[in-house]
Order: structure tokens, then sequence, then C-alpha cells
């Protein structure tokens, strides 16, 4: 603030009534165009908070599928990885040795169902002439459709091992970061066992929280301003593109969805605590910052410049707006006040407010 105070130098003779005045007024004040606020109706945001954490959309858990040990685990935290890079090998020898048992078998029975099927087909033709019986025929065509039955089987059977044998391979689903290595090579992978995650930083999106009290204001579409934690206060701001539609039966919050307005502010984290409100309202008031309004026990007032003079105003203050921190002014100001910005103890009521040589009086609206 550039609020100076001087004094001004006089040899003036004698006094009076009107210059005892001018004395308990103080000296003038001298004040800069930034030092004053030009009131204008701005709009006041309110809507339900939310909480919650900074997740990306895309994520992948890798799990194993067959019971194996851990050979090598070929990518670190922080990683870039590209879709189909292998990430983690598992050991083949056991499903490998079950692959090549299931192919053998495969073409033994291939080999059987072709021995069968060519019988079957002589029989057929000693038939038409009636060389061998209609029972005949019959048991060779069972012995032919059992024949086809285990070379399925097998074939079945074959299909399988070369799947376990792939999963020993464990590969990124898309472009992504690896974000949380679970294992190292020598590991025991159970099924089901976690091996490590893949996220797509590029997806990332704000999943929060709000009360089911509030949840009847919230719909998709409507506009979200949010902090999150490690970036001071910096606000960033979505919009809410789904709102789930059953509650938690034990905290009765309910979760929301939102996305980045501007994806290239995404905080390129994950997991990251943040906390906002929904602005589910908007009117048009006459708004002033924490630092304008002076404070004296319970009372407001405000430092307002009028005939070239200073007024203390006292303060009617509405709801504060959690965004911007500024408070809705019910009472005792009106639009086009010029009011000063950062008010301080010496001022005085009818105090002579002068501006700086140079500057005009500009409005200032308050943001």
């Amino acid at each position: 603030m550039t609020i100076s105070a001087a004094l001004l130098a006089g040899c003036g003779k004698g006094s009076g009534p009107g210059k005892d005045a001018a004395k308990d007024a103080g000296p003038p004040l001298t004040v800069s165009v930034e030092d004053v606020i030009t009131l204008r109706n701005n709009a006041m945001t309110s809507g339900p908070s939310i909480t919650g954490s900074i997740e990306p959309e895309r994520r992948a858990d890798l799990r194993a599928e067959v019971p194996a040990v851990v050979v090598a685990v070929l990518k670190e935290n922080g990683d870039p990885v590209k879709r189909g890079d292998l990430l983690v090998r598992l050991d083949q020898t056991s499903i490998r040795d079950s692959l090549n048992s299931a192919q053998a078998s495969m073409s033994a029975a291939a080999q059987a169902y072709e021995q069968a099927e060519r019988q079957y087909q002589r029989m057929v033709t000693l038939r038409q002439t009636n060389v061998v019986s209609a029972q005949q025929l019959e048991d060779v065509e069972i012995r032919r459709n059992t024949a086809l039955s285990e070379r399925e089987a097998a074939r079945s059977r074959a299909v399988t091992a070369r799947q376990q044998l792939e999963r020993t391979e464990v590969r990124a689903p898309f472009d992504g970061i690896v974000s949380d290595r679970k294992v190292s090579a020598g590991d025991t992978a159970q099924v089901g066992k976690e091996l490590l995650k893949v996220i797509d930083p590029s997806s990332l999106r704000f999943e929060g929280l709000v009360s089911a009290d509030s949840i009847g204001e919230v719909s998709a579409g409507q506009p979200v301003w949010f902090r999150i934690h490690g970036f001071g206060e910096r606000d960033f701001t979505g919009k809410v593109t789904r709102v789930n539609p059953s509650a938690n039966t034990t905290t009765r919050q309910v979760e929301v969805l939102v996305s980045f307005d501007d994806p290239k502010q995404q905080p390129n984290v994950a997991g990251l605590y943040a906390e906002g409100r929904v602005e589910t309202q908007s009117t048009a008031t006459l708004a002033l910052s924490t630092a304008t309004v002076v404070r004296e026990g319970d009372n407001a007032y405000a430092w307002v410049i009028k005939e070239g003079k200073l007024r203390k105003v006292a303060l009617t203050l509405g709801e504060r707006d959690v965004r911007t921190g500024a408070y809705a002014i019910r009472s005792g100001l009106a639009e086009g006040d010029q009011v000063l910005r950062f008010p301080n103890v010496s001022l005085k009521e009818d105090q002579v407010v002068n501006f700086d040589a140079g500057n005009k009086a500009a409005v200032v609206a308050e943001k």
C-alpha cells in the first residue's frame, strides 16, 4: 500500500474554529489509485463443499494370473511405458512343460481321430454292399466320435497351457507410468497377487465426496473450484462429470467426479488431497476483502472517501465467499463508493484525501 500521510507545512497566522477542526482531522492523506476500490457488483458463488483426491481415470492394478516365481521386474516406479511393454516376467518352467505335454496329447489324439475316421469311411462303403452289419457300422461310428471328442479336449488343454504361458509375461495395458511396484525378483506370486500399478497421468480427475444432505443441489455440468495440497493458494477449476447414484452407507457421502477445465493445468501427481466447492448458485452483490474490512469487536467498518474526505462507515456483512475470501456487503455501502483498500489505525474521520500527482481516480474493481 502506498498511502502516505503528509503534513502540510504552514505558516498560518491566527486561529479559529475551522483551523481547530482541520487539526483534529489530522494531516491530509495522500493516496494512489491502487489504494482505492470503486465498488461494483460482483458474482459471489456458493454451494456444497467437496473433498477428495486427485486420481487417474485410467489405472490398472496388474496382478499375477498364474502361480509362479518372479524372475525379473523390468520397470521401476516413475518409468514411462508404452502399451505392450514387458513389465514383469514370471518363471515359465512348469507351465512350458504342461504346454509341451498338452501339445503331444493333441497330436496323438489327432492321429487317433484320423485313423478312426478312415475306418468309419471304409465301413460305410462295405455297408452299402451288405458286407458288414449295421451294428458293426454303428460301433465304428461311436469310436470315431469318441476320438473326435478326445482330439478337441486335447486341443483345449493345449490352448489353455499356451494362455498360461503368455500370462507369465505381464505387459503394459496402455501408455502410462509405473506408479507402484509391489514385487522383486525371487518373490512368489500367487494368483491374484498385485505386481505393480500403471497409471495414465494425462487422465487425472478430482474424485471428491459431497455430503448427502447437499447432493440434491449437485448435477453434471456444474463448475467446481478446488485447491490441491502441495500447490499453495493456486486455484483449479473443473466441471462435474458424474454423480454416484448411491451414498456411502457409513459416511453418508456421495462420490462426485470432476474433470479439469484445462488438462494442461493437471498436477501430474496422483493421490494428492484436494478440497473445494461445487458452485451451485451465483448472485451479484457488493463484496470487500478481509484486508479492507476494519474489525472492532463484533462490529465491522470501512473507510470511504466522500467529497475528498474520509468517512468511517458501519457495515453489515453477509456470507463469505470461500473462494476469494471476500465478504458480501448487506448494508452500509453502495455501488460506486470509493473505499480504501488497506486501511490502518492512523486514519481519522474527516481526514482530507489527496491523490498522488499524475494519477487520476480510476475504477479499481474488487476481485
